[in-house]
Protein backbone atom coordinates (compact mmCIF):
# COMPACT_ATOMS: atom_id res chain seq x y z
CA UNK A 1 0.00 0.00 0.00
CA UNK A 2 3.01 2.41 0.42
CA UNK A 3 4.63 1.10 -2.72
CA UNK A 4 3.07 2.14 -5.96
CA UNK A 5 3.24 -0.23 -8.90
CA UNK A 6 5.93 0.53 -11.47
CA UNK A 7 4.32 2.17 -14.46
CA UNK A 8 6.07 1.95 -17.82
CA UNK A 9 5.56 4.54 -20.53
CA UNK A 10 4.03 3.31 -23.78
CA UNK A 11 6.40 2.78 -26.71
CA UNK A 12 4.93 5.61 -28.80
CA UNK A 13 5.95 8.08 -26.08
CA UNK A 14 9.58 7.07 -26.19
CA UNK A 15 12.12 8.69 -28.51
CA UNK A 16 13.89 6.77 -31.29
CA UNK A 17 16.99 6.14 -29.18
CA UNK A 18 14.92 4.69 -26.35
CA UNK A 19 13.12 2.38 -28.77
CA UNK A 20 16.48 1.02 -29.93
CA UNK A 21 17.39 0.23 -26.33
CA UNK A 22 14.54 -2.32 -26.20
CA UNK A 23 15.52 -3.98 -29.49
CA UNK A 24 17.29 -7.33 -29.26
CA UNK A 25 21.03 -6.99 -29.57
CA UNK A 26 22.65 -8.84 -32.42
CA UNK A 27 26.25 -9.17 -33.31
CA UNK A 28 27.16 -6.58 -35.93
CA UNK A 29 30.18 -7.10 -38.13
CA UNK A 30 32.08 -4.27 -39.73
CA UNK A 31 32.80 -4.59 -43.42
CA UNK A 32 36.47 -5.20 -44.09
CA UNK A 33 38.02 -2.23 -45.83
CA UNK A 34 40.20 -2.99 -48.79
CA UNK A 35 42.45 -0.69 -50.74
CA UNK A 36 40.27 -0.92 -53.87
CA UNK A 37 37.09 0.07 -52.03
CA UNK A 38 38.97 2.91 -50.31
CA UNK A 39 40.08 4.28 -53.69
CA UNK A 40 36.62 4.00 -55.26
CA UNK A 41 34.77 5.65 -52.36
CA UNK A 42 33.72 9.20 -53.10
CA UNK A 43 35.56 12.00 -51.35
CA UNK A 44 34.69 15.65 -50.98
CA UNK A 45 37.72 17.47 -52.34
CA UNK A 46 38.31 21.20 -51.93
CA UNK A 47 40.97 22.80 -54.12
CA UNK A 48 42.13 26.25 -52.97
CA UNK A 49 44.01 28.37 -55.50
CA UNK A 50 45.80 31.61 -54.55
CA UNK A 51 47.76 33.96 -56.75
CA UNK A 52 48.73 37.59 -57.30
CA UNK A 53 47.99 37.36 -61.02
CA UNK A 54 44.29 37.05 -61.92
CA UNK A 55 44.82 35.82 -65.50
CA UNK A 56 47.00 32.87 -64.52
CA UNK A 57 44.64 32.04 -61.63
CA UNK A 58 41.56 32.00 -63.88
CA UNK A 59 43.43 29.90 -66.47
CA UNK A 60 44.33 27.24 -63.88
CA UNK A 61 40.71 27.28 -62.59
CA UNK A 62 39.36 26.77 -66.10
CA UNK A 63 41.82 23.91 -66.76
CA UNK A 64 40.91 22.14 -63.50
CA UNK A 65 37.18 22.46 -64.10
CA UNK A 66 37.49 21.34 -67.73
CA UNK A 67 39.45 18.25 -66.60
CA UNK A 68 36.86 17.44 -63.95
CA UNK A 69 33.96 17.83 -66.38
CA UNK A 70 35.71 15.50 -68.87
CA UNK A 71 35.69 12.83 -66.15
CA UNK A 72 32.00 13.66 -65.50
CA UNK A 73 32.53 14.67 -61.87
CA UNK A 74 30.28 16.86 -59.76
CA UNK A 75 31.98 20.29 -59.70
CA UNK A 76 31.10 23.40 -57.69
CA UNK A 77 32.99 26.63 -58.35
CA UNK A 78 35.14 28.49 -58.87
CA UNK A 79 34.02 30.48 -55.83
CA UNK A 80 35.74 33.86 -55.92
CA UNK A 81 36.70 34.88 -52.39
CA UNK A 82 37.31 38.56 -51.54
CA UNK A 83 40.65 39.92 -52.70
CA UNK A 84 43.09 40.61 -49.89
CA UNK A 85 44.87 43.91 -50.44
CA UNK A 86 48.09 44.31 -48.48
CA UNK A 87 49.01 48.02 -48.38
CA UNK A 88 52.32 49.61 -47.41
CA UNK A 89 52.72 53.40 -47.23
CA UNK A 90 56.36 54.55 -46.99
CA UNK A 91 58.04 57.97 -46.79
CA UNK A 92 60.12 58.71 -49.90
CA UNK A 93 62.88 60.67 -48.18
CA UNK A 94 65.51 58.64 -46.29
CA UNK A 95 65.78 61.30 -43.58
CA UNK A 96 62.94 63.28 -42.04
CA UNK A 97 63.66 66.49 -43.98
CA UNK A 98 61.87 67.90 -47.02
CA UNK A 99 58.31 67.67 -48.19
CA UNK A 100 56.27 64.84 -46.73
CA UNK A 101 55.94 62.65 -49.83
CA UNK A 102 54.88 59.03 -49.68
CA UNK A 103 55.05 55.91 -51.85
CA UNK A 104 51.98 53.71 -51.69
CA UNK A 105 52.61 50.01 -52.43
CA UNK A 106 50.00 47.31 -52.52
CA UNK A 107 49.85 43.61 -53.25
CA UNK A 108 46.55 41.99 -54.20
CA UNK A 109 46.05 38.33 -53.36
CA UNK A 110 43.22 36.60 -55.26
CA UNK A 111 41.72 33.34 -54.02
CA UNK A 112 39.43 30.74 -55.65
CA UNK A 113 37.74 27.61 -54.27
CA UNK A 114 36.71 24.55 -56.31
CA UNK A 115 34.75 21.67 -54.74
CA UNK A 116 34.72 18.18 -56.30
CA UNK A 117 32.99 14.90 -55.41
CA UNK A 118 35.17 12.08 -56.73
CA UNK A 119 37.44 9.16 -55.84
CA UNK A 120 40.93 10.20 -54.74
CA UNK A 121 42.73 8.52 -57.68
CA UNK A 122 40.80 10.66 -60.18
CA UNK A 123 41.88 13.81 -58.35
CA UNK A 124 45.52 12.86 -58.87
CA UNK A 125 44.88 12.76 -62.63
CA UNK A 126 43.04 16.10 -62.65
CA UNK A 127 45.62 17.99 -60.57
CA UNK A 128 48.51 16.68 -62.71
CA UNK A 129 47.89 19.49 -65.25
CA UNK A 130 50.57 22.12 -65.80
CA UNK A 131 50.03 24.86 -63.24
CA UNK A 132 51.02 28.43 -64.08
CA UNK A 133 53.95 29.90 -62.14
CA UNK A 134 52.85 32.05 -59.23
CA UNK A 135 49.67 30.01 -58.51
CA UNK A 136 49.59 28.09 -55.24
CA UNK A 137 47.38 25.00 -55.09
CA UNK A 138 46.14 23.45 -51.84
CA UNK A 139 44.08 20.24 -51.91
CA UNK A 140 42.07 19.07 -48.88
CA UNK A 141 40.23 15.72 -48.94
CA UNK A 142 37.29 14.74 -46.71
CA UNK A 143 35.05 11.66 -46.76
CA UNK A 144 31.46 12.09 -47.93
Amino acid sequence: FWLKPLRLKPAWHEGPTQLLAHAPRTMATKPIKSLESEEQRLHRIRITLTSRNVKSLEKVCADLIAGAREKELQVAGPVRLPTRILRLVVRKSPNGEGTNTYDRWEMRIHKRLIDLHSPSDVVKQITSISIEPGVEVEVTIADV
